[in-house]
């Protein structure tokens, strides 16, 4: 066969590569200052909250202003990270620009008065929203470019708000379609988070960092993988089981709540106001205030917390049922922020009660609580092994795909973005009903208390 090279083929690849590494350096130059802008502004607030307890108690107001922001100038960006998933499957009107300066400014205040949230959700709507600006600056755009920059543009956030870039790049593509990855994004997508996150740290903003060394042990300088064995990879796999189930129920749980107060508290208003006071009770109930906020680290070095998480006797038994309560009753009743940093943080305690229960490394197993139920409530395994090799090293892959593969195969057809279609069942085989999306599927799924719904039943419902 002769040696053949497609010279026009190479100068296609060669304009593309350009004029991704143009845009994608743009927006990630943007997304990143924001992601600095905004972890730089949470450290202030949650240092703010830590020295002044009082705070908690102005929770219920401060949920008031959020509702009332949202109701003002916020009814097109309401949606959040679904709005941002739903644009990328159906480029339309695009994001509105101010998304990102209001639930940027929504997301401080939960965390300044102790709402237990996140940040992942903030900063993907942010680069959502920069991206689909800076899409506006270029009309003569097709529509496929503009939904490869809404993806850049959330593998940006991502990828600044946590520094873990490839798994950003990643992320945006997987967290689309269950079962389904767009590698025409691959380029924009690593540009972007790239980018995003070498300009977040330009601005002097840092990472927590996260270490595991019991696996390894200090006998074997030159082992650059942590042994396998039979009965680990069998504990591991029975905690990406739980994991899994744990990422359902966070799902659940959050989706429930959410509906009970959308439809048993007519005023929008209200709602936070209510979510508020009930923080401050959970509070009263537990008597410590190691659930509020992100929950990363403490001046106090016997709070729980993730850090904590990675040492024996650093979480309880039930912490990690205790965020879970927390952050569901704050974002269902409408305060902002991301689910991810809660998710890490049950996750970690969860893993490290599983540790003591089944005489595991505590290290390694929060390492894989972290990742896993991640994984499991947003459907995106091979996104949070990659994160592993980032933020932990690349020596626990298998113990880390082992359990965020379980993690999303238990947490079945459920997640936190309701907007992500199912591309291919996690069975292999064929849903009843062939739902669309999370949202269809989770219609379809029998409650507690009666037996499955018909499409029929639903629709007659939602009339």
């Amino acid at each position: 066969m002769p040696f053949r090279i497609g010279l026009q083929e190479q100068a296609t690849l060669g304009w593309y590569l350009l004029k991704w590494l143009l845009l994608g350096t743009a927006l990630g130059l943007v997304v990143g200052s924001a992601c600095a802008l905004f972890l730089w502004s949470l450290e202030i607030v949650t240092t703010t909250r830590l020295q002044q307890p009082v705070l908690l108690y102005f929770l219920p107001l401060s949920g008031a202003a959020i509702a009332g922001l949202y109701m003002a100038i916020g009814k097109a960006v309401e949606g959040g990270n679904n709005l941002i998933v739903e644009e990328i499957h159906e480029p339309g009107g695009g994001v509105p620009l101010r998304m990102a300066p209001l639930i940027l400014i929504c997301t401080v205040i939960t965390h300044l008065f102790g709402g237990s949230a996140g940040r992942e959700g903030t900063a993907v709507q942010m680069g959502g929203s920069l991206a689909s600006g800076l899409a506006r600056l270029f009309p003569w755009l097709p529509r496929q470019d503009v939904r490869l920059l809404l993806m850049a543009g959330v593998a940006a956030g991502f990828g600044g708000v946590f520094g873990t870039p490839v798994a950003g790049a990643i992320f945006a593509m997987e967290v689309l379609i269950i079962g389904r990855m767009d590698s025409a994004a691959l380029v924009p997508c690593l540009i972007a988070a790239i980018v995003s996150d070498q300009v977040c740290l330009a601005w002097g903003i840092g990472h927590t960092q996260y270490h595991i060394a019991s696996v390894l042990g200090s006998s074997s300088p030159n082992l650059h993988l942590a042994p396998l064995s039979l009965s680990m990879l069998g504990k591991v796999a029975l905690a990406g089981l739980l994991f899994g189930l744990t990422s359902l129920l966070f799902a659940e749980l959050t989706h429930g709540l959410g509906h009970l107060f959308k439809t048993g508290i007519r005023n929008a208003i209200v709602r936070p106001v209510l979510g508020g006071l009930a923080v401050i009770g959970l509070v009263w109930m537990t008597g410590t205030r190691d659930y509020l906020g992100l929950g990363v680290s403490s001046p106090d070095p016997g709070a729980v917390t993730i850090v904590n998480c990675f040492q024996s006797g650093g979480a309880n038994t039930w912490s990690w049922l205790l965020k879970l309560i927390f952050t569901a009753v704050t974002l269902a009743s409408g305060f902002k922020g991301g689910e991810v940093t809660p998710l890490f943080f049950i996750g970690a305690a969860l893993g490290n009660t599983l540790a003591m229960l089944l005489g595991a490394p505590v290290d390694l197993f929060a390492a894989l609580g972290f990742l896993a139920v991640f994984a499991g409530a947003t459907n995106t395994p091979l996104a949070c092994t990659l994160m592993g090799i980032e933020l932990f090293g690349s020596e626990y892959t298998a113990y880390f795909a082992t359990a965020c593969t379980l993690a999303y195969l238990f947490s079945g057809h459920s997640g936190i973005y309701l907007s992500q279609r199912i591309g291919t069942p996690k069975h292999g085989g064929e849903l009843l009903d062939q739902p669309e999306n999370l949202r269809e599927a989770r219609k379809l799924r029998p409650t507690p208390f009666s037996g499955p719904q018909t499409t029929v039943e639903i629709s007659r419902k939602e009339q």
